[in-house]
């Protein structure tokens, strides 16, 4: 591949900015919740396939996940595109999903039209319910994205960037059951539920002293009794735990639950645990997200910044915690404006929204492209992949930023 070759690529993207416009609106106008995304698979699944990708629709028992696969020859490196396509309840796209699911097609279609003589398999991995149940969590566990060399996504933003590090989660509910009583007439026959929630938060309280500076636990009770009358005989509270790498993260975990489990014994409750999500940190590659902002600048970005530092935690780490992998965010509202919001729902199908497809497809498809034409750079990634993980995995030892 050539620089004219690049640019060969950027013109087939405008070819099919038309098509992503339309596969954007399409998806935004159509909001689906999270593992109900059956309109906005059925668009995606379709297009690629007519444009000679073999789909493979309903993995691991998902209805709205799907892989779609373009080989280009016999052998070489597998490169996984990833895009997610599920609303937000009661918003709608607040989340820009449906500028990864246009844009991420529009890169792969280009992609495939563009690869010369180069052995490749392009990969793109439909991931549904990212806002709730994470199908990248159970796509991980069987071991989708272990054969990958290199894993990218892109995701809407305020402006664009790549994130430089993400936190380990662990998301659970505590359950409380105890016994029902008057709380004026009997109190003395009542085990309170509720008692041993607040316990629970007391003994977390004490705890923050004595985890690491990037520990952040955080909780709320979503279900404490029903009258102020009665002992209550259950009582709920749910709480994220973070941390910047996972092997730390479960030794916090363990101290969290052992704090659930004293509230319990002090208070003759007996207690649940339900782990409802588990994140990985990311694993951070720094020459990827790199190579991911150049190719942004070169694709006329707007709003480049450095990789962010401050950041929660996304399912994408699952995939970045097995394989080297990257998400460019591609700025498409003004700056300093909040995901999760009508602006952001507003902004989806402005000429804002539009021309972040275009900018987006051709980034993702010059980083593959950079990639494919210099194949020492799979070499320093996968090394330099294997040495941050070996870091961050060394217990006491916090994941590095950059």
């Amino acid at each position: 591949m050539t620089n004219n070759g690049k640019q060969r690529l950027y013109e087939e993207v405008d070819v099919l900015h038309q098509k992503m416009i339309d596969i954007n609106d399409f998806i935004h106008d159509h909001p689906e919740l999270g593992n109900q995304e059956y309109q906005a698979s059925a668009l995606l699944t379709r297009t690629l396939a007519e444009n000679g990708f073999q789909v493979e629709s309903g993995i691991i028992g998902l209805d709205t996940a799907f892989t779609a696969t373009y080989k280009n020859g016999q052998g070489g490196p597998v490169i996984g595109l990833l895009c997610e396509y599920d609303a937000l309840e009661g918003l709608g796209h607040g989340c820009g999903h449906n500028l990864q699911a246009a844009s991420i097609t529009g890169a792969a279609i280009a992609l495939s039209r563009h690869l010369g003589d180069y052995p490749v398999t392009l990969q793109v991995f439909g991931t549904p319910a990212e806002e709730t149940t994470s199908a990248k969590l159970p796509m991980a566990q069987e071991g989708l994205f272990d054969h990958l060399d290199v894993a990218l996504m892109m995701h809407g933003g305020d402006r664009t960037t790549v994130d430089g590090k993400s936190l380990a989660l662990n998301l659970v509910d505590f359950v409380f059951d105890g016994k029902a009583a008057h709380a004026a007439v009997a109190p003395d026959q009542g085990i309170s539920a509720l008692d041993a929630v607040l316990m629970t938060f007391n003994g977390i309280e004490y705890l923050r002293e004595h985890v690491r500076t990037d520990v952040r636990i955080h909780g709320v009770i979503t279900d404490g009794g029903k009258a102020a009358n009665v002992v209550p005989d259950r009582a709920v509270a749910q709480f994220y735990i973070r941390a910047a790498d996972r092997t730390y993260l479960n030794a916090v975990v363990e101290r969290v639950y052992n704090v659930a489990r004293g509230a319990a014994l002090a208070t003759g409750a007996q207690l649940t645990i339900n782990e409802l999500k588990v994140l990985d940190n990311k694993i951070n590659v720094p020459s990827l997200n790199a190579i991911m902002l150049d190719n942004a600048e070169q694709a006329g970005a707007q709003n480049i910044t450095p990789p962010r530092q401050n950041t929660g935690s996304t399912d994408f780490s699952t995939v970045t915690y097995r394989v080297p992998g990257a998400c460019l965010r591609v700025s498409f509202v003004p700056f300093g404006t909040s995901s999760h919001t009508k602006e952001w729902v507003e902004a989806g199908t402005s000429e804002s929204g539009h021309a972040a497809l275009s900018v987006a497809a051709k980034a993702v498809a010059g980083a593959c492209y950079d990639l494919l034409a210099d194949p020492q750079l799979f070499v320093q990634l996968k090394e330099e992949f294997r040495q941050a993980k070996a870091e961050s995995t060394q217990p006491g030892s916090a994941a590095k930023i950059s």
